[in-house]
Order: structure tokens, then sequence, then C-alpha cells
């Protein structure tokens, strides 16, 4: 007996014989955006990238068997989030900027008395000020595998005077998130999962504790590249998510402020966001080791995320040259092009 296909299973075996790049034209996919997803995906490193103006996703693309729903470690962009958790405890009163070590760490202080580290204030652990030798870098490894990583970085000797050149280290951002669990009597992350990732619908996967069980300030924190997008979006915002107050707007703007320069890029430093121009823009970011970024762009509207994979990363950061010439050269054009 010979079976006739219906016309609806015709159809669906014709499509099937388009070739892709036919279904994707016939779908409207912007040709602009397959070439800066093209060029994106020449950059062997990067494994996501995601483009969103007016608070609408124009496209995002993923590569290297990267995955939208899978939390990958964003290395020291984790360091916005502490700014950002440090900014909602300023805002409910549970921390003030003002505030030294000497208040969250008079133990320490009581049996290491030193006048000069116990006056560095949290304004300046923010901005990478406090002046203590790094436990980033040539130092990490040291620290990591301390018995005590708050008291490690306290030890350091002063590099810098405190509220002076930038001293960029994770030991520094580690403190806060030891400063948020004393100040608000909560772990970090429990105080983030009310405060800021539930209220954004944002799923976290891992997450570092040092030996007392703090929460890491400042990296090896897991989330997805859309979770990152919705942060990116939310500062762009003014720090509101769907109506909802997230964070001052009056933080987000001293956030994004310049109170310091890196001793080794051309990028300028608020309370954990870095600030460059990239064209004729000024771009405010998170950077994770490897190529983590949030990228927001204020004259556009518009926030950009790339992430990467770890592997072969390394202190060369080579990686950053081409996903800064992807952002100037072909994501920049792009959104421009898209103006309302």
């Amino acid at each position: 007996m010979i079976s006739v296909l219906r016309p609806t299973v015709l159809v669906s075996l014709l499509i099937l014989l388009i070739p892709l790049g036919t279904q994707a034209q016939s779908a409207g996919i912007n040709p602009e955006i397959e070439q800066v997803f093209q060029q994106a995906e020449s950059i062997s490193s990067l494994r996501s990238i995601l483009i969103q103006k007016d608070g609408q996703l124009l496209g995002e693309e993923y590569f290297r068997n990267a995955s939208a729903d899978h939390p990958y470690n964003i290395k020291s962009a984790s360091k916005s989030i502490i700014t950002l958790l440090t900014g909602i405890a300023v805002d409910q009163n549970h921390i003030s900027l003002d505030e030294t070590l000497a208040d969250y760490f008079p133990e320490y202080f009581e049996a290491n008395q030193d006048p000069q580290k116990e006056a560095i204030t949290i304004r300046q652990l923010l901005s990478m000020q406090a002046g203590l030798e790094t436990t980033s870098f040539q130092n990490y490894g040291r620290w990591v595998i301390s018995d005590n990583w708050a008291e490690f970085q306290l030890d350091q000797p002063l590099e810098e005077e405190p509220g002076g050149k930038m001293v960029y280290s994770t030991g520094v951002s580690h403190l806060l998130s030891v400063i948020i669990t004393k100040a608000t009597g909560r772990s970090t992350r429990s105080f983030a999962n009310e405060h800021l990732f539930r209220p954004m619908d944002i799923r976290v996967g891992g997450w570092d504790r040092d030996p007392q069980g703090y929460y890491m300030g400042g990296n090896n924190l897991a989330m997805t590249p859309r979770d990152l997008l919705k942060i990116g979006q939310m500062m762009l915002n003014g720090g509101s998510w769907n109506g909802e107050r997230i964070v001052s707007g009056e933080w987000v703007e001293d956030s994004f402020g310049s109170y310091t320069r890196s001793n080794f890029n051309p990028y300028d430093y608020g309370y954990m966001w870095w600030n460059r121009p990239v064209g004729s823009y000024q771009v405010y970011f998170a950077w994770g080791f490897g190529g983590q970024y949030i990228f927001m762009i204020p004259e556009l509207n518009a926030t950009v995320v790339m992430t990467s994979t770890l592997n072969g990363a390394n202190q060369r950061r080579t990686y950053k040259e081409p996903v800064f010439d992807l952002l100037e050269e072909q994501v920049i054009p792009f959104l421009e092009s898209n103006n309302s």
C-alpha cells in the first residue's frame, strides 16, 4: 500500500533539505550580527558573546561546546559582584565607607598593632588603594594555600601609601567579603541570594570558600553568560531590574568613577569596575582572568558579555587585544547601525 505524505510533512522534509545558511536568512537572522559572530569565533579563546541594546537581546552565540545554561568561572569579574554586594550593604546601613580595617578586625590588630593599616578604609579597599602588597600574581599561590586568607592579606607590608597608587589584590577584595559577613551576620552567599541573585532570577554555580568558611571575595564565582548580561543591564539601568531597586543609583555612579589607574593597562578603576575609551565611547567593564567580560556602553544603551575558556590562559593576557578589537571594529559598529 502506497502511503501519501501529508503537506505539512512534505514542508518539514523540504526545510531539512535547505542549507543552514538559507534557513538562517529565511528566519530573518541579521547578516551583520552573523559577521560579528564569525569574527568572534575566530578568537580561539572565546566561548560566548551576547549583545543587548535598549534592554533587548540582539543575539547570542556560543563556541567550543559552551552552553547558555552552564555557570562558568568568571574569575576576577567576581570582584564586580562583591562591590555590588558592598553597595547593597551600604544602602541598608550595614556598612559605612569610612569604616576601617580596625573596625572589622579588632582581634587581629590587638595582636598586630599598626596604626597605618588599621586606618585603611572600606572605600580604599573598593578602589584597590589599600596599599598592601598584592596577594594576586606571584603571591596568589601562597595566599590560597594559607590557613587564613584574611590574616595573610593583613600581614602583607604596605607597598604604597593607603589612598595612593593602585595595588591590585584579590586578598583585598576578599576582605570585603569577610566584612559583608561580619556586618550583616550572614554569609556573603546568603546575603547575595536574598538581595541580588533571587530578585534578578540569577542561578549561581560554584563559589570557593576560605578555610574559615568565608565566600571568596573576588575570584572563582561561577555564573552563566546570560546572568552576567543581567548584571550589566541592571548597572546600565542605574541599579534597577524589572522595576525593582537592587542597588542605589548613587552607588552605580560612584562605582563607575575613576579613582586610580592600572599599573599594567591603559584602564581606569572605580569601585571594582574598570573603564577605558573604545573608539569614541567610554566603556565600563567587569574583567576576569582569561577573558571574562561584562561591557557596558551607556551612550549606546548597550551591554555586551564575552566569556572565554581558561585552557591555556596565562599572565601574558594575549586574549585582551583581540577582544577589544572585536568590540571596537565589529560590535560597536553593529550597535550603531541598530540605533533607534
